[in-house]
């Protein structure tokens, strides 16, 4: 076998250094738990038939006892409440996500559900709040007597309206009851609709608007079930997928103390001002959560690949016609030159898909401190409201600065300014925070989107076999499982919504531009080939577009790039996320590259993963090239509106770009029909 490409496929090792955790012993150590959890108990019940009930079972509440000795769910937690990551936990939370998904993403669901309820009171909660449930959702220790805090979150309503749109709630609160002197008491009705982790919740952060002149606005409130009145959790959501997560429809009825307010409240002129609306606590707690489910697609692509191999390669032993050490014994449908390729589309858009997942998470990573300085910084000098954007505005320029200066090699920049706003913790949240307000909606609508449809790719390999129970890696239940995916804490629609705002802002487009310099660059001096010119110049193209729509009117002189224009806005949004992806998985090759001397074993690796960017970069471009030529021609007034011919120009640079590169795809494939693989699946089918 050629040594400079695949032998086997990657471990620990190689993932530790491409998702950057190689120093980070907690986090490898997390997960290994997580990974003996899911293909252990979480693959004996899916083996088992456990997801061919929508009713929670003894079996599978037998796997939160498995999620709290494995730490999966004190993983959430931070020191001082029992916790043992220091530090923010999106990676943390991505990685147990990925792991439990590799087997299952209703048990990744049903793992996570107690931290999405308890997120609302983490990012917005009072310390007494934190110190309560946080503290309270610890797993017991032997010999500990006291309730475990076990959480859902109870955002949408029930139908006909259920996720109509997260600013219209139907859930009400009102005053019961209020004393002279005393903490008012609060009634709370609500009816929720596909809510996660309801059979085994004991409290419920829910959403709920004023339906009283004496409370302003929205919040999200607590909810136990000893409050007085009626807490039921419903019946059971008849899902088609995520089996193993617990969903019902549930009913309230209670009273409560006002103190149960996410981030408290004060009360002026006799009205209760709840800290945060609901919206506010939403935005902190969806803009991170999203990013583990746009993962767990992810996570199945790449655990289909090994089953895909192993059934092609067995295809047809058994018959007469097939005998050891014959072509069609040894590599069975792999002999054939599509079984292959269609394969290496599957890895590479689960490579890309994990790559884009990952870098988003790690982004959050860096910014929760920052945006903690920026919202102490603000408390501090008393701004608050709109008041907060007019004082970001110079800091904003400082960005910009700070940005065109990162792009100039040390010898051509003023060193001292540049290290002067390295250090400047605004200018560093607002360059993050527009990265991370562009990955993160992208993770969730590529990966989920474009990722099912490629499960649907990996389940067609395996021929009958692949929508069968006992299919190995399960593919035809993650396959179904995806749908839910592509909609889960969002829409599709929700998240282009997001990029349509956030892809036109300066500071994202202002890295943007420094991406297509850098990756130019890389295509002239790097030997390694990875398809960076292609992508340069398909980020350019989109660029071009993005300044064509924005400057121009169609036929009726409306203009074609405005907030209601989503026929224009969200498929730019699509082609954005396409270059977004490759573009992530480039940088993770570059960086297992870089430990090639430390371990020789990387090169195989980076050289197979330089074919798989290059086919997904020749995709990216000609999806990009796609829709942007149906935007720009598509509404074109006249034929000679200006930009037309410096589009087609860059539309024809694209293209000619392409030449040559579809050879990376025939060297991966032929990489798959040597490549080694375990005798059997490490957990049950």
């Amino acid at each position: 076998m050629n040594m400079d490409t695949l032998q086997t496929l990657p471990g620990d090792d190689v993932r530790q250094v491409m998702w950057r955790f190689a120093e980070r012993y907690d986090l490898q150590m997390l997960v290994q738990s997580s990974r003996q959890v899911a293909r252990g108990p979480v693959a004996r019940a899916v083996a088992g038939g456990e997801r061919n009930s929508h009713d929670w079972t003894p079996a599978k509440d037998e796997l939160l006892t498995a999620f709290d000795e494995a730490g999966i769910t004190s993983a959430f937690m931070d020191i001082e409440h029992g916790g043992y990551i220091e530090g923010p936990k999106n990676m943390a939370q991505a990685l147990i996500c990925w792991e439990m998904a590799w087997v299952d993403a209703g048990a990744s669901t049903s793992g996570m559900a107690g931290n999405l309820a308890l997120a609302p009171i983490h990012e917005r909660g009072t310390p007494e709040q934190r110190a309560k449930y946080m503290k309270g959702a610890i797993p017991l220790q032997p010999g500990e007597e006291r309730k475990q805090y076990r959480g859902a979150f109870a955002l949408t309503e029930p139908l006909p309206y259920v996720g109509v749109e997260t600013g219209l709630l139907n859930g009400k609160v009102s005053v019961a009851e209020w004393k002279e002197g005393e903490e008012p008491i609060l009634q709370v009705e609500k009816r929720g609709r596909f809510i996660t982790g309801m059979n085994f919740a004991n409290f419920v952060t829910a959403a709920v608007e004023s339906n009283d002149p004496r409370i302003k606005g929205s919040c999200v409130i607590i909810l136990e079930e000893d409050d007085p009145g009626t807490y039921n959790r419903g019946t059971a959501t008849r899902k088609m997928v995520h089996q193993l997560s617990s969903t019902c429809d549930p009913v309230f009825s209670l009273k409560v103390p006002a103190s149960r307010i996410v981030g408290g409240y004060q009360v002026k002129d006799g009205v209760i001002i709840p800290a945060y609306d609901h919206g506010h606590v939403i935005e902190a707690v969806f803009r991170r959560t999203r990013v583990v489910v746009g993962l767990m697609t992810s996570a199945k692509l790449l655990s289909a690949v090994e089953p895909v191999i192993r059934y092609q390669r067995s295809r047809f032993r058994g018959g007469e016609s097939c005998q050891p050490g014959s072509l069609r014994y040894d590599q069975g449908i792999q002999s054939k030159e599509d079984a292959n390729h269609r394969l290496v589309d599957i890895w590479a858009t689960g490579e890309a898909g994990a790559s884009l997942g990952f870098a988003t998470a790690r982004i959050y990573d860096e910014l929760q401190p920052l945006e903690q300085y920026k919202d102490n910084y603000f408390a501090e000098k008393g701004i608050s409201g709109r008041a907060q954007i007019r004082a970001l505005a110079q800091p904003t320029r400082d960005a910009l600065e700070f940005i065109e200066l990162s792009g100039k090699p040390a010898d051509q920049r003023d060193e001292a300014r540049y290290e002067a706003l390295k250090a400047d913790s605004l200018v560093q949240f607002l360059v993050i925070d527009s990265m991370a307000n562009i990955l993160c909606p992208a993770t969730k609508l590529w990966n989920t989107g474009w990722g099912t449809t490629m499960m649907r790719e990996a389940v067609s390999l395996m021929g009958g076999y692949g929508i069968t129970e006992d299919c190995p890696g399960f593919l035809g239940q993650k396959w179904m499982d995806g749908q839910l995916e592509a909609t889960y804490e969002g829409p599709e629609a929700v998240q282009r919504r997001q990029l349509s705002i956030t892809m036109t802002q300066e500071l994202f487009l202002a890295q943007f531009r420094q991406w297509i310099l850098g990756l130019k660059v890389l295509e002239t001096e790097k030997g390694l080939k990875l398809g960076a010119g292609l992508l340069a110049d398909a980020m350019r193209l989109w660029l071009k577009s993005l300044e064509f729509l924005r400057a121009n009117k169609d036929a009726n002189e409306a203009k074609l790039y405005s907030t209601n224009r989503q026929g224009v806005n969200f498929p730019l949004a699509d082609a954005l996320c396409w270059l977004l992806a490759v573009k992530c998985f480039i940088d993770d090759i570059l960086e297992l590259e870089s430990k090639v001397s430390e371990n020789p074993d990387f090169a195989g690796y980076v050289n197979f993963f330089a074919q798989l960017a290059t086919v997904q970069s020749i995709r990216a471009a000609g999806e990009a090239s796609r829709i942007c030529a149906e935007l720009v021609y598509g509404y074109a007034a006249a034929p000679d509106m200006p930009g037309l011919e410096e589009f087609a120009q860059q539309r024809a640079t694209v293209e000619r770009g392409m030449s040559g590169l579809r050879m990376a795809k025939d060297q991966a494939a032929a990489a798959l029909t040597q490549v080694m693989i375990p005798e059997a699946l490490d957990y049950p089918v």
